[in-house]
C-alpha cells in the first residue's frame, strides 16, 4: 500500500438531508478513502480547510450493495464514510456555505 497523503483522504462531502441538518451543530459529512483513519481524517480537514479544528471523528464502513444486471449478479464498490465534529471557536468549512 503506498502511503495516503492528506489531499487523498477526503473524497467528497456527503449531501443529504441529515448531513445538513448536522451543519448547525458544526458536524460535517464526507465520504473518505477505505484505508484511512480518525487521525488521517482529522489531519485532513485541519490542513485542507483553513482555521478549522476538530474536536472528533466518528466513521463507518458501508458495504456493497448486491444488484442484478439480467442474470449475473455483482456488487457495487464499498465505501468510508466520516462525520466530522468541529470546536465551538472554529471556522466553518467554506464548501458548504452556497447549499
Amino acid at each position: 500500500m503506498a502511503a495516503i497523503q492528506y489531499y487523498d483522504v477526503i473524497l467528497k462531502p456527503v449531501i443529504t438531508e441529515k448531513s445538513m441538518a448536522g451543519m448547525s451543530e458544526k458536524k460535517y459529512t464526507f465520504l473518505v478513502h477505505p484505508e484511512a483513519n480518525k487521525t488521517m481524517i482529522k489531519e485532513a480537514v485541519e490542513k485542507m480547510f483553513e482555521g478549522t479544528k476538530v474536536a472528533k471523528v466518528n466513521t463507518m464502513n458501508q458495504v456493497g450493495k448486491t444488484k442484478r444486471r439480467g442474470m449475473v449478479y455483482g456488487k457495487t464498490a464499498k465505501t468510508k464514510k466520516a462525520i466530522v465534529q468541529l470546536t465551538e471557536d472554529s471556522k466553518d468549512i467554506e464548501i458548504f456555505a452556497g447549499l
